[in-house]
């Protein structure tokens, strides 16, 4: 969410187009009805980026009534995609929607557009004063120091990574089915080249295997950066006893009121302030939270290898081989400490 608008930015600027606030994306798999109001301060999002694009909160009236022409932005890869591609949607049209994609090629925009990217994500986006005052209190409940870990096994996300389990509850089971809508899981061969490439995520007690072998206490207090119906915790809970969850720790009649969007604005703000941050997942918010934990200098911060995990395990390692070889391959990084920066955000501009 947060890094896609950060990237949307940039591409306004690039087309030099006046941006309308952003909506998020609402899909099947996310059970969301929130919008860029409930969680991000918008007057101080458009005084932030006054110089570097104009950000109106409404359509003008001669076009409000009209439905944007959607562009595909899926693969647009370098600056000269957009220019060629879809300016000429946008001069046709003057109203357009897209899903961006900039950062993943960033390095080929000019630096006026980076710049701009940098300013709306380090410096434009912040928390609604209510919201961040939620996210206050709930930093301030947490014992420290503390570890939070992005934990990512909710049926919708088991149900859109397209993966199975065997030895799952029948709750589990029957939560994820529910979720599914048309994304059948990956069967046979498939679903085992589907897993090596590291695209399941990694189950609590998987985790946990994974947090032994970096010799992480079990006395640790662990704070859930998750999403609500987390399943098979069990196990965890039951090794890892020091964890805490946003939906103990708040008010129970304000967490219920509560959309996705804003209980993932808690964890991100719980997640860049944390003594240490550990994400089973390599999502949107994962490579945001690692950028601006980076950003401030907090580098313990670590990627968990669902890729690694697959590949030693169908290798039959188990135990304390496996949690041996699992350590070799997290060591460097577990050492340093890695985040995923926004490298040209630390640099000055000069527009």
């Amino acid at each position: 969410m947060r890094r896609d608008l950060c990237d949307g930015v940039g591409i306004a600027r690039l087309l030099n187009a006046t941006l309308v606030l952003p909506k998020f994306e609402v899909a099947a798999y996310w059970n969301e009805s929130s919008g860029f109001a409930d969680v991000f301060d918008v007057d101080y999002f458009i005084q932030k980026m006054s110089g570097y694009i104009e950000v109106v909160k409404e359509l003008p009236k001669d076009i409000a009534s009209k439905e944007p022409f959607k562009v595909d932005c899926s693969k647009r890869k370098g600056q000269f995609d957009y220019i060629e591609s879809v300016l000429p949607s946008l001069l046709e049209h003057h109203y357009i929607s897209f899903t961006p994609a900039m950062s993943q090629r960033r390095d080929r925009y000019p630096e006026f557009a980076r710049a701009t990217l940098c300013q709306a994500c380090y410096s434009a986006i912040r928390l609604t004063s209510s919201l961040e005052k939620k996210a206050i209190e709930l930093f301030d409940a947490i014992p420290k120091p503390f570890l939070s870990l992005h934990l990512r096994f909710e049926p919708d996300m088991v149900a859109y990574s397209q993966c199975e389990y065997p030895n799952l509850s029948p709750s589990s089971i029957a939560a994820i089915e529910a979720a599914r809508v048309d994304r059948k899981p990956w069967t046979g061969e498939l679903a085992q080249t589907w897993r090596k490439r590291g695209k399941c995520p990694l189950t609590p007690n998987e985790t946990v295997l994974m947090l032994q072998s970096l010799n992480i206490p079990t006395s640790t207090n662990i704070y859930l950066a998750a999403g609500d119906g987390l399943m098979e915790m069990e196990g965890f809970t039951s090794i890892y006893t020091n964890v805490f969850t946003k939906s103990v720790l708040l008010n129970q009649e304000d967490f219920t009121r509560m959309h996705g969007n804003t209980k993932a604005a808690l964890d991100y703000h719980v997640s860049i302030n944390s003594d240490a941050y550990v994400a089973t997942y390599f999502g949107n918010m994962d490579k945001i939270v690692a950028a601006m934990r980076t950003y401030k200098q907090m580098h313990n911060t670590l990627f968990l290898s669902r890729k690694a995990f697959a590949e030693l395990t169908s290798q039959g390692l188990e135990g304390a081989e496996l949690k041996k070889a699992l350590w070799e391959v997290h060591k460097s990084d577990f050492a340093i400490g890695r985040g995923f920066a926004l490298p040209d955000c630390f640099c000055e501009f000069e527009l």
